[in-house]
């Protein structure tokens, strides 16, 4: 794995995925910053569709990050939490490598020029046509927790590379738990290698995952500890050695990464001592997405009552602010007015364009007295936000625009 400072702006700017991709560019002062630029889109361009801002910067900052902390993992990007292009392609030149899940997002990462060994068909349960599809385009890995998979996969892509997964001891401190979905119980694991073997399939390795957003770096030493027994009875059951271990993702870009970091790597120092030839990989989503992207939004109607001030944005619950219902979000959102007009602050509510009650983004949030045509921005609203946007109501998140942003 690289680091960002071998690689230019320009470099990123002239990238498939980045360049063709028709997003205009706006450059931000060591002043103005974001601000700035919110502030030239919305007044020299007159624009009134809430925007996202996606900072290259930022990309690049938590690429270098990432390596200067784990430089022994390479990350494959699990593109589902923000599948934009210019992402992708940025984190392409840097040398992160991707977790796709279906045959869509294998076409958006193999449309940018990605060779298919860089990608993870990282779905534990796949549709067979899918499965055919990735044979068809050479995407030799993938994952699996059940016999029923192993069957299909041994019907359509039997020479495919395959990673059990298995569930983590310990998922609870995450946002989102994964456990109850994905992963093989221990019982699990002999019978299922057993089957590979017996259909003559290669099992490399071992993932996991310790649930979306989390903190928690205990649970990764736990579930590398499980990882290694799952090597062990591979092993046992006189399988080829396995050579992959896939610690999954569930990382956060926040003060705590470099805790986790350490914790992960006293895990492997653990249970890995001596594992020539081990290849370490991750997919981390949300850790490359959540902070790269600041969303713009524009106060389409407003109504007082009493102390109580209430307003409507065009954007909501359907479109970006969907984490708002599907993460049960630990802290509220962030939210601020791009110019403040007084200090005296009022309790708010915020809803969303539809004719949906539940479409409500904040209840009782403290806000300066605001009018229609202001704008309010939220930061850190890159992962599991537009990408699960609908056209409900005939609100199309995808009629939001999207501009590049880099310092130079």
């Amino acid at each position: 794995m690289g680091s960002f400072p071998t690689i230019t702006i320009q470099t990123i700017l002239g990238a498939p995925g980045v360049k063709d991709n028709n997003l205009k560019v706006l450059t931000k002062t060591k002043n103005g910053g974001l601000t700035e630029c919110m502030k030239s889109i919305i007044y020299k361009e007159d624009v009134k569709e809430a925007f996202y801002l996606l900072d290259l910067d930022v990309v690049m900052s938590l690429y270098d990050k990432w390596t200067a902390n784990l430089p022994m993992i390479q990350p494959f990007y699990a593109i589902k939490s923000n599948p934009e292009k210019s992402l992708i392609g940025t984190l392409n030149v840097l040398g992160a490598n991707f977790d796709c899940a279906s045959k869509a997002e294998i076409e958006t990462v193999l449309s940018l020029g990605v060779s298919p060994d860089r990608i993870i068909f990282a779905n534990t349960c796949k549709l067979e046509s899918h499965i055919k599809f990735a044979a068809s385009v050479g995407v030799n890995l993938t994952t699996f927790d059940s016999i029923g998979e192993l069957n299909k996969i041994h019907k359509w892509h039997p020479k495919c590379d395959l990673i059990i997964r298995i569930k983590a001891p310990d998922d609870s401190k995450s946002r989102r738990p994964l456990g109850s979905k994905f992963g093989a119980l221990p019982t699990e694991v002999s019978p299922m290698l057993q089957a590979a073997k017996s259909l003559h399939l290669n099992v490399i390795g071992v993932s996991f995952h310790v649930g979306s957003a989390t903190n928690d770096g205990d649970a990764f030493i736990k579930a590398i500890s499980a990882s290694k027994t799952v090597f062990d009875t591979a092993a046992q059951l006189g399988m080829p050695k396995m050579r992959v271990l896939d610690i999954g993702g569930g990382f956060l870009a926040n003060s705590l990464f470099e805790d986790v970091a350490t914790a992960v790597k006293t895990g492997l120092e653990a249970h890995f001592p001596n594992e020539p030839g081990l290849n370490i990989i991750s997919e981390p989503g949300r850790f490359f997405a959540e902070t790269t992207v600041t969303l713009a939004a524009n106060i389409i109607g407003k109504r007082t009552r009493g102390e109580v001030r209430e307003y409507w944005i065009n954007d909501g619950t359907y479109g970006t602010f969907h984490c708002v219902i599907r993460d049960a979000l630990n802290e509220p959102l962030v939210c601020k007015p791009l110019s403040c007009k007084g200090l005296k602050t009022y309790s708010s509510n915020l809803f969303g364009p539809t004719c949906d009650s539940q479409d409500v983004v904040l209840r009782e949030y403290q806000l300066p007295e605001l009018e229609v045509n202001d704008w309010l921005v939220f930061p850190n609203m890159g992962a599991y936000t537009y990408a699960f946007g609908s056209s409900f109501n005939g609100f199309k998140t995808s009629d939001n625009l999207f501009y590049l942003v880099t310092s130079s």
